[in-house]
């Protein structure tokens, strides 16, 4: 197995149109709700709360507007509410990954299919891969509100339609089983997994960041911000999810270019490549990722040989 691993990095990748502070009066004017949620903080800038989840989603729906031209977005209470800087930074990485294996050129246009294992009910990493690349989508997930709720986001938006396929695994335990048809090609996967292990853990790690950044326990923030359990937890957390969709990904190996996940714990990457291993994969990239204090990762892999990395190119990615 030919592993790599780039040097970590502190910043957002260099593509990333979201680089520092928000203009708040700016995205005010994109998106009138957000305009009373913008106050001026104890150190004279303007800020918003970023513990009242209705300025977040706002706050969001204005950066989509912005930068992404996308005129309807909106989840359901208690649904994760995303961070768009750092979903930006995986589909940008995940070009350059793409780019990379295509002699420094990324493949762009419909053309390049993209499978988002669990897309959420907010449907960003389509929206975002669609918008700066051009690839068209299949989202997956087990929540079928989930799936509705990105379907309506989908069909609100004139630029989106045609370019996202949205499908409702129904079996909890599969990954690509009952998402990709038989002979079906993508480019490339992505997926941000559950992080903890069960409903507790997620609750004391929400909790301990809210104590960490606020120096007080706010029981309401934690529900506020909760978002659902398979968003949060699964049975063994991120782990045994990754290393579950590694030996899944084993019987799909040449439908795929390059399959990734979201690893955010260090400590995990061990017997994830020791996983991976098992599975005689062809080659593994891991792509550090930083935003400010916080360092997390991208677990690539693919089972194709060179050669048929370079059929692969060649016949879907020449132009």
């Amino acid at each position: 197995m030919k592993k790599k691993q780039s040097k970590p990095k502190a910043n957002l990748h260099p593509k990333n149109k979201h680089q520092g502070r928000y203009d708040l009066k700016q995205l005010a004017q994109c998106c009138k709700e957000l305009a009373p949620f913008v106050k001026v903080n104890e150190h004279g800038d303007e800020s918003i709360d970023f513990f009242n989840p209705t300025a977040v989603k706002f706050l969001n729906t204005a950066l989509l507007k912005h930068f992404y031209n996308i005129d309807y977005w909106d989840i359901p209470e208690n649904y994760l509410c995303p961070p768009i800087p750092g979903r930006a930074d995986y589909i940008h990485y995940a070009a350059q990954l793409l780019g990379e294996s295509n002699y420094g050129n990324i493949p762009t246009g419909n053309s390049v299919k993209c499978l988002d294992v669990g897309v959420g009910a907010n449907c960003i990493y389509p929206i975002i891969g669609n918008t700066e690349y051009g690839w068209s989508f299949i989202g997956a997930d087990i929540d079928e509100k989930a799936i509705e709720n990105a379907k309506e986001i989908v069909n609100k938006n004139s630029s989106l339609k045609g370019c996202i396929e949205l499908k409702h695994q129904t079996n909890s335990k599969d990954f690509f089983y009952g998402v990709l048809k038989k002979e079906e090609c993508v480019d490339i996967t992505i997926c941000n997994p559950p992080f903890h292990s069960s409903a507790k853990e997620a609750n004391a790690g929400t909790q301990r960041k809210i104590n960490n950044l606020k120096g007080k326990d706010n029981q309401e923030i934690i529900k506020n911000f909760s978002g659902q359990h398979n968003e949060l937890w699964c049975d063994g957390g991120e782990n045994r999810f990754v290393r579950n969709m590694v030996k899944e990904s084993k019987k799909f190996g040449s439908s795929c270019f390059w399959f990734t996940s979201l690893v955010s714990k260090q400590s995990n990457l061990k017997s994830i490549y020791k996983t991976l291993e098992n599975e005689n994969v062809v080659e593994v990239k891991t792509i550090p990722m930083g935003q400010g204090n916080k360092m997390s990762r991208i677990v690539a892999w693919t089972f194709l040989t060179p050669a048929q990395q370079k059929e692969w190119r060649e016949s879907k990615w020449k132009k």
